[in-house]
């Protein structure tokens, strides 16, 4: 047990807070580095070294002289904090490939290793940091590592991470979004963590206290769209049957300078196919509709692989669930024959729009109309 809590003790003496999103790493090391500043240390309770560095030779500077604040013990007794701002030197690029770097970093892992003095505390925090360094798998083997990395909107599947993301800042603030108001609010924000925030504390002071539930009414009043939220819309009238928001969102679009072949291969196929697979799997499969996206996931892991073989997959080679999900959950407003005759619409307006002297606007709209309208 004694040992246990020495090693305990040991892994909150050394901390670290990285990752690609600049402001929140910024603001969680503050708030650690509060934390972990003693309360009787004064002027000297807590020693900053700044990280950010321009070349090779000064970040090794800057490494040793945390290296030598870690071994020097604190002013007048009592405890002190090592914090390693802003360290700019642990990425992929040349200032941290350099050997220099190289070294003073082996130092200051040769120094964290050998134990720190009780009355010491070591705060690590940098931007950007190439996770398959050594120096990084160390750290996380010798003390507490938070991550806080931006959501990359341009790989496949991001919605599924951010709306965890959204889910858990707007629980902190005791908000619940309906499963149409998450996604919209997800594809409304991006993923940008300062974004979200800003966001729902707009949503938390409209409510009120009163008033805890958020519906997608009070998002699209609330939460000014971005082009990847109108596309996001647009799709999602698409898959609700609604013509005047489809409509109303494909104007929005068009003024905006989007061109309509962009749209086209954007947000409109991209609708009708995730559609015309979940249809044509739920009626072959006989699948519930998913109360949300999320949980399509666990019903496609009950068929059999060969029959998810075609859908389209993430960079990773998974499913891309979420997608698909929301597809789910809209798929019983149409008919397979509707849906088929849908993409065929869409293939015949492709060539239009880049084979003849059309009117784009008035291509899209017919189209839409064919879509959605029921016959």
């Amino acid at each position: 047990m004694a040992a246990t809590k020495a090693k305990t003790k040991s892994r909150a003496q050394i901390c670290a807070v990285v990752g690609s999103d600049e402001s929140e790493v910024k603001r969680a090391a503050r708030e650690l580095a509060a934390q972990m500043t003693p309360p009787d240390g004064g002027d000297f309770g807590c020693d900053i070294i700044d990280g950010a560095a321009e070349h090779s030779d000064q970040a090794a500077t800057r490494i040793h002289q945390a290296v030598e604040a870690l071994l020097t013990f604190p002013f007048f007794g009592g405890e002190k904090l090592v914090w390693l701002k802003n360290a700019s030197f642990l990425g992929d690029d040349q200032i941290g490939k350099s050997q220099a770097v190289a070294g003073a970093l082996e130092k200051l892992v040769e120094t964290l290793s050998s134990g720190l003095p009780e009355s010491t505390r070591f705060l690590l925090s940098a931007i950007g940091v190439d996770k398959r360094r050594t120096f990084y798998k160390t750290l996380g083997k010798l003390g507490q590592v938070e991550i806080f990395d931006k959501v990359d909107a341009s790989k496949s599947g991001w919605e599924e991470e951010a709306a965890a993301l959204v889910r858990q800042r707007a629980g902190d603030r005791g908000l619940s979004l309906s499963a149409e108001a998450l996604e919209i609010f997800t594809l409304f924000t991006g993923g940008e963590r300062r974004v979200i925030e800003n966001e729902l504390e707009k949503l938390d002071l409209y409510l009120g206290p009163e008033r805890r539930d958020v519906s997608a009414d009070d998002v699209r009043l609330l939460v000014p769209m971005s082009r990847a939220g109108i596309v996001f819309d647009l799709g999602n009238a698409l898959a609700e049957r609604n013509l005047n928001r489809a409509l109303g969102l494909l104007d929005q679009l068009l003024f905006q300078g989007e061109t309509a072949i962009g749209i086209l291969i954007v947000a409109i196929i991209p609708t009708i196919r995730n559609l015309l697979l979940v249809k044509d799997l739920m009626t072959r499969h006989r699948l519930q509709r998913p109360a949300q996206p999320f949980f399509f996931g666990k019903t496609l892991e009950r068929i059999p692989a060969d029959a998810t073989a075609h859908l389209p997959r993430k960079k990773d080679g998974t499913v891309n669930t979420y997608s698909l999900g929301i597809a789910a959950i809209h798929a019983h407003r149409y008919e397979l024959p509707e849906l088929r005759a849908a993409l065929e619409a869409c293939l015949a307006a492709n060539v239009q729009l880049v084979t003849t002297q059309l009117d784009p606007e008035v291509v899209l709209s017919q189209l839409i109309v064919r879509i959605v309208a029921k016959r």
